[in-house]
This record gives C-alpha cells, structure tokens and sequence, in this order.
C-alpha cells in the first residue's frame, strides 16, 4: 500500500505534531539532494520528505542507495538546530541511529549499530537501514538527515556494500508489521524525540544522556576492524570507545590510540575476552 501522506500529517505536523511540514513523493532522485535544494530556498526547520522511490539514492562517499519502488522507506529531514556548532551536525547520525533502534525494538526486530551510520541484523547477517548526515555551512547550522529502511526484499539482488554485508529487511527479520505508513510515523516519532534530547544539549551526545546507549547497541565496539579513511589507507585495530561527538577511538597493534571521525569500518572478529 502506499504511504498515507494525510494520515502522518495529522499527527505529526505542526499544530498536532514537531514537524513543519511532511510530503511523500512516488518517485524521485534523492530525497536528501530534494532537500538540498529546500534548504538553499529557505525551507523550515523540521520539513520532511519521504519517498516510495529513489532512482538516485545516496550512501555515504557518493555511493548508491539502492532505493526500489515498495520495498522500503526513503526518508530525510532537514533541521536547522538552533544553538548546536557546526562541529556537532555529524553526531545527528548517531541520533538517527538510536532512533533506528528504537524503531526495531517497537517492531520486535533485533538489530544492532554498526558504526557510523549502519543498522544491521543483531545475528550480523545482513543490513536493514542506512544512514546519511549531511551538514551545511550556510548562515545558520543546518543539517539533512537521511534514513532509508529496507522493509521487505528487494525483486532484484543489490551489490553488497563494504565488508561483503548483504541487505536484510525487516520482513526477513520478523516484524510485526510492515506497514510502510506506520513504520515512517514510528520512525519520526522516535527521531524526534532523540533530535529533542540532542537539540536542548546543544548537540553533546554525553550531555544528551545519548552516548552510553549508543555504545551499548553499537556492534563495532569490542571488534577487530579495518578502517579505510578518507585518504584511503587502512588503519588495523580494536574499536574501543566512542568519543563525546560519536567518533570511533581505535586501538592499533602498536598501542596508540587513533580517533576516527569519518570512514568504512569493516568488522573483522570479535576481540577475545
């Protein structure tokens, strides 16, 4: 069925709802670069987009998202954080990330983060959710939160990602529902109140009360992993912690201590004891 675009109006736009205003398209490139383009016209903070459809959707380092039509939910949002630095934006991915296990914890799906920006199935089989932050250094912090879900499988096979992860979904998984409606209002129900958290401490997720649950879903933490950076070298070493901002500290062979703000984590074992 599609997404009743009427029906997450009424209860989650302004005056019922936090959101100013919430659209649902059949089809369209990117919701993230539709509101790109929002943003640059004067769009509100909170506006939302969700598609049944991306022809171009984006991962994380220009990848693509595969978005097929009645297979998931294509959501983004743009905010415009009042109070929080430009420095703390990318920590809305870790927001989005706890939203995403609340989410599944309502739909009895287990599920766990991998960090930065993916959700998978907690046995580790496979992907259910993706996450892309983009923040603007326009006059004002804003920022564009994409969320796609894979809900039921997709006809056609996609390309693992990196570290061979298949897609999952949460039909595969045994959700108890797979209404896209109501797995769209549920989402924003439990972003916005993550984002609110976030919002009123000015974007510190230890502040928040955000960062220890974090780390308590995150399945990297305790893993040998490979790191491939920006640069594009590898760092080899043990995920230990994460910092105030949601960044990854890695431990190498050599016993120093690596902070990793952005990068592909490959998940190579568990770490013994």
């Amino acid at each position: 069925m599609p997404i009743d675009a009427a029906r997450l109006r009424a209860g989650l736009v302004r005056p019922a709802g936090p959101f100013a205003t919430l659209d649902v398209v059949a089809s369209t490139g990117s919701t993230n670069a539709d509101l790109r383009e929002a943003l640059v016209a004067g769009a509100a903070d909170r506006t939302v987009l969700i598609a049944e459809e991306q022809t171009a959707g984006l991962g994380r380092r220009g990848r693509t998202w595969v978005s097929p039509s009645g297979a998931g939910v294509y959501c983004s949002v743009l905010f415009r954080p009042e109070g929080v630095p430009f420095a703390a934006l990318g920590s809305l991915a870790s927001v989005a990330g706890l939203a995403l296990m609340d989410l599944t914890r309502e739909l009895d799906v287990a599920a766990v983060l991998k960090w930065p920006n993916d959700v998978l199935a907690a046995a580790g089989s496979g992907k259910l959710a993706g996450i892309l932050a983009e923040a603007s250094s326009s006059d004002e912090p804003s920022a564009i939160l994409g969320i796609g879900i894979n809900v039921s499988p997709a006809r056609e096979p996609a390309r693992p990602g990196p570290g061979g992860l298949a897609p999952s979904s949460l039909a595969e998984l045994g959700a108890n529902t797979t209404d896209h409606t109501e797995i769209s209002r549920l989402l924003l129900t439990f972003l916005h109140r993550r984002e609110s958290a976030w919002l009123a401490a000015a974007g510190d997720l230890g502040a928040a009360g955000l960062l220890d649950e974090y780390r308590a879903h995150c399945a990297t933490l305790g893993q040998q992993v490979r790191v491939v950076v920006a640069s594009g070298q590898d760092l080899v070493g043990t995920a230990v912690d994460l910092d105030r901002t949601g960044a990854l500290v890695v431990a190498t062979a050599d016993g120093d201590r690596r902070t990793i703000f952005a990068g592909d984590v490959v998940h190579l074992r568990p770490v013994a004891g």
